[in-house]
């Protein structure tokens, strides 16, 4: 079977330099990427790619023909003062070309049941400013799982939230990637995130690595990717990734 989707040999540039150079992957049936990298590297346009949102300056983007992709947006992005309530939020989400402007009793009861699988299915009529982190991030989940979606793409899904958020977070998308729905996501989040998932991609405006954590956490990787020297210690079998890791006079460990 052809893959979800496929990127061969794609150059996206705006104008004002080469965002992404020569990039070519491929996103398969039940795949779940994370793709990191710094600011500016490339990491949304990627993901806009993918949704064929923007062409490439070169090369060619192939996405499976009838597949439903779903996003999720950084939380810094929204407007959180927007009158909304979760259920509103969730249902504006509908796919388009639809007869009637208001929602059927049919899915009515898909969202509640939606919201009800996350967890936040008693928040259905508070307004979206009063939620939580963990709370905004489950109700976007929702908004994507709505579509009923073959591919998932999510735009720094932990970023700004608590370590117990980025676990619910993380713990959620393994349990939607086992019902089979194929995961992309960025994250600068090495440790808490990256390390965590099966499959990462490296990306400083091309493919530096593509593999497991286990090859492509290690110093040389990291120091093309970030521009900066990276230790990686090994801590019950996983990668800790160290920003400036020097042994202390004493002889106690020391992190700069």
């Amino acid at each position: 079977m052809i893959p979800l989707a496929a990127l061969e040999r794609v150059d996206v540039d705006f104008g004002t330099g080469p965002v992404l150079e020569r990039v070519s992957l491929t996103v398969e049936d039940g795949q779940f990427s994370g793709i990191v990298g710094p600011s500016g590297s490339g990491k949304t346009t990627l993901l806009r790619l993918l949704m064929r949102k923007i062409r490439p300056t070169k090369g060619t983007v192939q996405v499976r023909t009838g597949i439903a992709i779903a996003y999720v947006p950084q939380l810094e992005t929204v407007n959180w003062d927007f009158p909304l309530t979760v259920r509103e939020c969730v249902l504006m989400s509908r796919t388009a070309g639809r007869v009637l402007p208001w929602p059927s009793r049919e899915e009515r009861r898909e969202v509640a049941g939606v919201l009800d699988r996350l967890g936040i299915g008693e928040l259905a009529d508070r307004h979206i400013r009063e939620l939580s982190g963990g709370q905004q991030q489950r109700m976007f989940l929702a908004r994507a799982l709505i579509r009923r979606p073959q591919l998932m793409l999510l735009d720094e899904p932990t970023s700004g939230v608590d370590v117990s958020t980025r676990h619910e977070v993380l713990h959620l998308l393994d349990e939607l990637n086992a019902d089979g729905i194929s995961i992309v996501l960025t994250t600068h989040d090495l440790n808490g995130m990256a390390a965590h998932l099966p499959h990462l991609i490296c990306l400083r405006h091309r493919v530096v690595a593509s593999g497991p954590p286990a090859q492509v956490l290690v110093p040389p990787v990291l120091e093309e990717t970030f521009g900066a020297r990276l230790d990686v210690l090994q801590h019950l079998g996983m990668s800790i990734v160290v920003d400036d890791y020097a042994p202390h006079p004493t002889g106690r460990t020391a992190y700069r």
